[in-house]
């Protein structure tokens, strides 16, 4: 059975057209006569959709019409948990391959339709119907001749104007479709793209010689503690400066040793790259001076805080230094007071 195999696959090989490749996939195209499905390029090679969202992508290209798409219902036939189904759904609406409508029936009901659309770019720019004339090309002015002068003459009678139909009025030149926004716009920018400059290295205020030797023994020690970070003498020099910069905002070497040498990435081609844009890029803060300090010693204001008293006629409560009355007593006693003299 195994030779039968082998053989019909040496058939198959002898027939591919073109001499075969050294390397890479070699494809045995044959001809489908039925159950197949036709699916683009532009769904089977998309850039942004996952492998998982491609291929549930083609199984609903291959459903019949009506068929159930959802969640539980493609779960049901597919390996991938509702998860996986659930987020290659999202993948494939986000991208136009995927819509949910809400239409409204004749009684009333309203429903959520799946409509799966195998080429969304083609609705975005509708082909010209076949038969249909081709729009007219929008005529160019023509310049007008000067106009030449008449020799004098006596006028003669003006003949009689025969009346002639209007011109027909010309066709308004179609305006093209406006451009519309691409599908989808890829996240990663192309490999021509301009790249931003790369920021400076950092540079101490001043490169003392004990900060010189201090960086020069700390870059040249480095490949004892991380052997992957054995660097030059050319590239010690470079880097001195950024080294300096770490030791004078006050930062130890065993912790400018750690953020520069944790978790290198696998295989470390440049180390002196590595250095130099961590150097840049985790930078620590410049230590706070004495004044700045003395905002967080000073004292914060207290709040005084009135107590609460109980009036001593209507044993209301009522916010006061000391006790005694509130403020309704207090204005009937005045009152009260003030009409003692009058009554006498």
């Amino acid at each position: 059975m195994d030779t039968q195999q082998n053989t019909a696959l040496t058939r198959a090989l002898a027939e591919v057209p073109g001499p075969l490749p050294t390397s890479g996939v070699i494809h045995i195209t044959l001809r489908h006569t039925d159950r197949f499905t036709v699916v683009g390029n532009h769904l089977a090679q998309h850039p942004d959709l996952s492998c998982t969202a491609v291929g549930i992508a083609v199984r609903i290209q291959s459903l019949p019409q009506g068929a159930k798409v959802g969640i539980k219902a493609l779960a049901a036939h597919c390996r991938e948990g509702e998860k996986r189904i659930a987020a290659a759904l999202r993948e494939l609406e986000a991208h136009g391959y995927l819509r949910r409508v809400r239409d409204r029936l004749p009684s009333g009901r309203i429903i959520t339709r799946t409509v799966f659309c195998n080429r969304p770019t083609a609705l975005l720019h509708p082909r010209r119907p076949a038969g249909a004339p081709p729009q007219p090309a929008k005529p160019e002015p023509t310049p007008e001749p000067a106009p030449v002068p008449a020799p004098m003459q006596e006028p003669a009678p003006a003949p009689a104007r025969m009346p002639t139909a209007a011109p027909p009025a010309p066709e308004a030149p179609v305006a093209p479709p406006a451009p519309s926004a691409p599908l989808f716009v890829p996240r990663v920018p192309p490999p021509t793209a301009p790249k931003a400059p790369r920021r400076p290295l950092p540079q101490p205020s001043e490169l003392t010689p004990e900060l010189d030797r201090a960086a020069t023994a700390f870059l040249s020690d480095l490949h004892r503690h991380a052997p992957q970070f054995f660097l030059s003498e050319d590239d010690v020099r470079r880097l001195v400066p950024g080294v300096a910069a770490w030791l004078e905002r006050a930062a130890r070497p065993d912790a400018i040793r750690r953020a520069l040498t944790d978790d290198p990435p696998q295989p470390l081609n440049h180390p002196a790259k590595l250095l130099a844009h961590r150097l840049t890029e985790l930078l620590p803060p410049a230590p706070p001076g004495v004044d700045d300090l003395a905002v967080l010693d000073r004292p914060r204001p207290r709040f005084t805080v009135t107590p609460f008293q109980t009036c001593d006629d209507c044993d209301r409560a009522f916010r006061s230094p000391t006790p005694g009355h509130c403020r309704d007593c207090r204005e009937t006693r005045e009152r009260r007071t003030e009409s003692l003299p009058n009554a006498a």
